[in-house]
């Protein structure tokens, strides 16, 4: 087939690595139960502390004016040797397959990840260097990131823009049953962004087992659960770990 295009294709000879600049601290040890997007829940916080050779105060100037920031970073648990043309997404039921870049799967070509996370502060130290405080996170712990960008609104909102068949969730998509003797064992500070995380539903999109238990590790916490006829039921609570690792 002839084509009125006439592109000089190339190919870098050599490869072209990006430096890891950081990496974000969070309350997840594990992938299950974090929530799909970035911004979902706005109480889930963390914290990007940099590599030595980035920790100049004079790179950070003016950050503290903007609001949100842009992470760019990598999927570092989601690695594989050869990518796929297409992926089935679990919001599809996880049959249907959808090409890989019309998804967020982290099953890529490059397996690079992109949050949009609200800067709380700048916390300046001696022994790190410029620490950033976010929240609305949805990042594993020990997450490498590659770059830090500010958000910028009326460039990076577009209200118009359509999302194909990624829906916004519905909030909350599950009610949430906890006793209170599972309640007492849950910290004060991880009951908020725990039980929204529960109420948005972390199981998988094709998963629908009334009788399947499901576990996840957060903050230092092993958390068990069942769904049936949309309550989730926290099973039990028990305390793996002291804090983040």
């Amino acid at each position: 087939m002839n084509s009125r295009y006439n592109f000089v294709l190339r190919k870098d000879k050599e490869k072209n690595d990006m430096n890891i600049i950081g990496h974000v601290y969070t309350d997840f040890q594990e992938k299950f139960g974090i929530p799909r997007q970035s911004g979902l829940v706005d109480e889930l916080t963390g914290t990007v502390v940099f590599l030595p050779e980035y920790r100049q105060p004079e790179a950070f100037r003016g950050l503290e004016d903007f609001s949100h920031i842009w992470i760019l970073w990598e999927f570092h648990k989601a690695k594989r040797e050869n990518w796929s043309a297409t992926v089935k997404p679990p919001k599809l039921g996880g049959n249907k397959r959808m090409g890989v870049f019309a998804t967020r799967s982290p099953f890529r070509p490059n397996n690079i990840g992109l949050s949009s996370v609200k800067l709380t502060g700048i916390e300046y130290t001696d022994d790190y260097g410029p620490i950033l405080h976010i929240s609305g996170v949805d990042l594993l712990n020990g997450t490498p990131v590659y770059d830090i960008k500010p958000y910028i609104p009326y460039t990076d909102c577009r209200p118009e823009a359509l999302s194909g068949f990624s829906k916004p969730p519905s909030e909350p998509a599950l009610k949430v049953e906890c006793s209170d003797v599972l309640s007492e064992k849950i910290p004060p500070s991880l009951k908020t962004p725990l039980f929204k995380i529960l109420s948005l539903d972390p199981r998988p999109g094709y998963h629908n087992d009334d009788k399947r238990i499901y576990s996840f590790e957060y903050g230092g916490l092993r958390i068990s659960f069942t769904v049936s006829e949309g309550v989730l039921k926290v099973n039990e609570v028990n305390i793996i770990s002291e804090g983040k690792l």
